[in-house]
């Protein structure tokens, strides 16, 4: 069945936004789900070359003739879902939201601080994890999209509407959040992880379609990774920015801040360890290997640093990348 699944295979970050809305507009997607909850922002670069940050609704919603879904493995922030509805003037009509999406209160931000995991691990701090524990704990208190007024116009049989689209033969594009070194199954990092699985398993499962359904897994992952800056846990190969930006031959200094917390990502240089576990695990039929901008100045698929570096990464990985990226919003097939 026609359902694109984006993963990330490294600790996140690693531009499955822009993969998403690449795959939407050249699949001609009809409908882009978006699971998991406000810890993780994916951004994209609009039409007027604006950067959007989007920590609740799939990055396709700037495409004008996308249907949006937050599934039932959605952890919504009413105030953020709100923000990004006006951001992108969404009309009610293009938006669906499963009943029984869970939704984050104050009271899961305020457990989620005093738990100390901000400063432990570097969690963001969102209130997904409190919400998550809170439905496994089946509190009495626990809230449903469908139990919000203010959610009313968008509730709707999501698992119907979307098995009647895939009978229909049309492209769903399935946004996967975070990376695969987070998930608390397959992570071997334990504590430093996130609150839910971060498989193409796991967001078929959260947007209630079968394994069957998924036709297609795009891997994403990028030549230089990086974790949450702070102590958010093991990084091999382990260096820094200003590093980063001398051997590129960069006039400005290269640095990455965190969507969600603000923070100064730490950064590392490539190591295959976990991108082969994560391909292991997500059997991915395409990769795309973004962030080679941060090998030079002057990048592109014919400079022989990237040929290098991208031939490098497929032989130690096992799995040669299909599509490469530049940049924020540049990403195309690789001629090897």
């Amino acid at each position: 069945m026609p359902v694109s699944v984006i993963v990330g295979g490294q600790y996140g970050s690693e531009g499955k936004g822009k993969v998403a809305h690449y795959l939407a507009r050249e699949r001609k997607a009809t409908v882009a789900i978006r699971c998991g909850g406000t810890n993780s922002g994916h951004t994209v670069i609009d039409s007027n070359g604006q950067s959007l940050i989007f920590r609740q609704l799939p990055t396709a919603s700037i495409l004008p003739d996308v249907k949006l879904v937050l599934c039932a493995g959605t952890y919504i922030d009413p105030a953020i879902l709100k923000h990004e509805i006006a951001l992108v003037r969404l009309a009610p009509s293009r938006l669906m939201i499963d009943p029984y999406a869970v939704i984050i209160t104050e009271d899961h931000k305020k457990r989620e601080q005093d738990s100390g995991l901000v400063e432990r691990i570097a969690s963001t701090g969102s209130g997904t994890g409190a919400a998550v524990i809170a439905r496994i704990q089946r509190a009495p208190n626990l809230l449903f999209a469908k139990d919000v007024p203010e959610l009313a116009e968008f509730i709707a049989d999501v698992s119907e509407d979307l098995r009647r689209r895939l009978q229909r033969d049309e492209r769903i594009i399935l946004e996967g959040t975070q990376g695969f070194g987070l998930s608390p199954l397959h992570s071997r990092f334990n504590p430093y992880v996130t609150s839910r699985d971060t498989t193409a398993a796991g967001f078929l499962s959260e947007a209630g379609l079968s394994p069957f359904d998924a036709d297609e897994i795009v891997m994403v992952i990028r030549a230089f990774p990086i974790r949450v800056g702070g102590d958010s846990g093991p990084l091999v190969n382990a260096t820094d920015w200003e590093t980063i930006t001398r051997e590129a031959g960069y006039e400005e200094p290269l640095q990455e801040i965190t969507s969600v917390s603000k923070r100064i990502r730490r950064v590392a240089r490539f190591d295959a360890t976990i991108v082969k576990r994560a391909i292991q695990v997500n059997k991915p039929t395409a990769t795309v290997l973004n962030h080679l901008d941060y090998l030079s100045y002057n990048a592109s698929p014919s400079h022989d640093k990237v040929r290098s570096f991208v031939n490098m990464a497929s032989k130690s990985t096992g799995v040669v990348a299909d599509y490469v990226g530049f940049g924020p919003t540049t990403m195309q097939r690789w001629r090897s």
